[in-house]
């Protein structure tokens, strides 16, 4: 394997522990059982991948091609579900606060990496076409997440938190255009880079897209 493949590889590892993670404290938070956090933690680290793959004709997706992401969410999910059982007053208070921020970084590393995986899997797929790599990137970042949250039938956080799915476009613009200058690892990490440090800012500065807010009716 060559020394580049071997980082994407440790990149996609790492991209899909931090959303398993995050796909498996909605779950807790959202009182499932242990089956329940198993599935919303392979979801969300493997969903975008999937809707991507069937989009850009890649069958059978690699999920099932490469188990070993699956295996890793399964793992990951399980491992997170025993260390709560086990400390369940873990969301109350204060760890409440931590819950948030945990759930933030695991979602900014997570969309940060898939964003330019699916960039680079259209690359290797053939793909050249612009509009068609910044889409299949932005939908592998997003894509598991929309899934988790659907499920977990909250409001889903691409629609109206912190500039999510615009961060995963801007990394994904600059996953595009710098390959030809910096080469493809040099793009994907600047890519990633950008869309983890907008997500970062967002939520500390607290930016959010404008949005129209309607008074309830008496």
């Amino acid at each position: 394997m060559e020394e580049a493949n071997i980082i994407v590889f440790i990149m996609e590892l790492v991209g899909t522990i931090a959303f398993a993670s995050s796909g498996a404290m909605l779950a807790m938070r959202k009182e499932m059982d242990v089956f329940g956090v198993c599935v919303l933690g392979v979801v969300t680290s493997v969903g975008g991948g999937l809707i991507r793959d069937l989009i850009l004709g890649i069958v059978p997706p690699g999920m099932f091609r490469k188990p070993v992401y699956t295996l890793v969410a399964v793992g990951v999910s399980v491992l997170m579900f025993a260390v709560v059982y086990t400390r369940h007053s873990w969301m109350k208070g204060k760890a409440a606060v931590a819950y948030d921020l945990t759930m933030m970084v695991f979602d900014a590393l997570g969309l940060g990496i898939f964003t330019v995986v699916g960039v680079n899997t259209a690359w290797g797929a053939g793909y050249r076409q612009r509009f068609l790599l910044v889409f299949v990137g932005v939908l592998t970042g997003v894509g598991g997440g929309l899934l988790r949250d659907v499920m977990a039938q909250v409001k889903p956080y691409i629609l109206h938190k912190h500039i999510y799915a615009c961060a995963s476009i801007a990394g994904a613009l600059v996953c595009v255009l710098g390959r030809a200058v910096i080469g493809r690892l040099g793009a994907m990490m600047a890519g990633a880079a950008v869309v983890i440090l907008i997500r970062f800012l967002a939520a500390y500065y607290r930016w959010n897209l404008p949005r129209v807010r309607m008074e309830e009716s008496e």
